[in-house]
């Protein structure tokens, strides 16, 4: 929700997790600024990026039997665990690796459409990711099956439930939906989506695209009933170059793409660089960091947990601040000429993203105007091959977004609404 108590991380243990990422306050040239783009990557974690520079520096192969091989080995087997158990929540399944969390999205919706005969329709969402979009499209004009859109709703910049259900029926074979939109912020309620799209059809497969959702909240497979989701560490304060997925036993089990020798349930093609799993792990150990101060349990996933619910605690106090500002520095609904988009009724929960405008000057230009003022952010616009479908959907032709970080601060923020008051008060004068 976007009104609220503010629950947010001390002075001091704010500056503790701020020490642990790269370049907070100022870009890799030592130039003073604010990335609030963390949508479209995000701030890299140290010891992520230091545990696959250590890795990549050994060049044993894993699958030998001297010492070496055999630590590089539990070095992946405790990556797996890490993304399998305590990121996706996972007890069965298996993990589907790739170059790109698009590639994975592509890998699950190809086999489970062209695996399984039955089903004469498949649904997706008007804002979509277009890999988990465009993936599904495909492969219904491949096995000839229809192509439903439920569509948003730009009072909330999500899409109802309702919407949703009123496109599947018996023959529906899947459902694709979004954990949470990447540009209003909005966050699906996929488990209450799953059980009653299952009310309908006993039989759908359900996939969520979760890269924009990962960094910023608790993924529960087990708990919502999911065939498959994916995420990039990229976006997750991790490394780029790798994308992670699940997919359930069913889809496991279904004939893919793998080495004819290999088990059935394996998804690897090749041998997955250690150093990655390296870099996986030590984004669960900072979060599982973070957890212990809140948590007594010795019980990784629980630390996992606790910690990514204070991550979503302190976002959502900034998206607060943000919101509705202080007397002396007014917030993004008070600055004259602002435009806050997809500002939604404050019950819509939403991970810490802002769809904004300033009236007078083209997006494009007000992200420039933004970068000379020592703030990154992004414009998402209509004439995008990424953007175009999604932003139309909402009722727009673009909008700004603005994505900061749990490492951020009141301040942080502060700059930022100062900034958007200057470039507002510039373009009216």
């Amino acid at each position: 929700m976007i009104t609220g108590e503010k629950v947010l991380f001390d002075d001091a243990f704010l500056r503790e997790i701020q020490d642990k990422f790269y370049y907070v306050h100022e870009d890799h040239l030592g130039r003073k600024r604010q990335f609030f783009e963390n949508s479209g990557g995000s701030l890299r974690l140290k010891a992520a990026v230091e545990q696959k520079a250590r890795f990549e520096k050994i060049p044993d192969c894993p699958e030998r039997v001297h010492d070496i091989s055999m630590m590089l080995k539990q070095v992946k087997a405790d990556g797996v665990r890490d993304i399998m158990q305590v990121i996706f929540g996972a007890k069965s399944g298996a993990l589907v690796t790739e170059l790109t969390a698009s590639q994975v999205m592509f890998q699950i919706v190809s086999t489970i459409m062209m695996n399984e005969k039955w089903g004469s329709n498949a649904v997706v969402t008007s804002i979509e990711h277009p890999s988990a979009y465009d993936s599904v499209e495909l492969y219904c004009g491949l096995t000839g099956r229809e192509f439903r859109v439920a569509m948003a709703n730009p009072k909330t910049g999500g899409v109802d439930i309702d919407e949703i259900l009123s496109k599947i029926d018996r023959n529906t074979l899947l459902l694709s939906v979004m954990s949470a939109s990447n540009i209003s912020g909005y966050i699906f309620d996929i488990e209450t989506i799953a059980k009653k799209a299952r009310e309908i059809n006993p039989d759908i497969y359900i996939i969520t695209d979760a890269v924009q959702h990962a960094p910023h909240g608790v993924l529960d497979v087990e708990a919502c009933g999911i065939d498959g989701v994916n995420f990039a560490p990229y976006k997750m304060f991790g490394i780029r170059g790798c994308g992670y997925g699940y997919v359930s036993d069913r889809v496991a089990k279904m004939t893919h793409h793998k080495l004819l020798a290999k088990p059935e349930k394996e998804w690897e093609l090749g041998t997955f660089p250690h150093p990655n799993y390296a870099s996986i792990s030590a984004v669960v150990d900072y979060v599982c960091w973070i957890g212990k101060h809140f948590s007594d349990s010795d019980d990784r996933r629980e630390l996992y947990v606790a910690g990514m619910d204070r991550i979503h605690l302190q976002e959502h106090s900034l998206l607060i601040h943000m919101m509705e500002g202080t007397q002396s520095v007014p917030g993004l609904r008070h600055i004259s000429g602002a435009q806050v988009y997809l500002d939604s009724a404050d019950t819509v929960d939403r991970d810490l993203i802002s769809a904004i405008g300033i009236n007078g000057i083209g997006f494009t230009q007000l992200t420039a105007e933004y970068y000379k003022r020592g703030i990154t952010l992004f414009e998402r616009v209509n004439t995008s091959l990424y953007s175009k479908r999604i932003v139309e959907s909402l009722g727009l032709t673009g909008v700004i977004r603005v994505s900061p970080l749990h490492c951020h601060g009141t301040e942080d923020i502060d700059d930022f609404l100062r900034v958007t008051a200057e470039i507002a008060a510039t373009v009216k004068a």
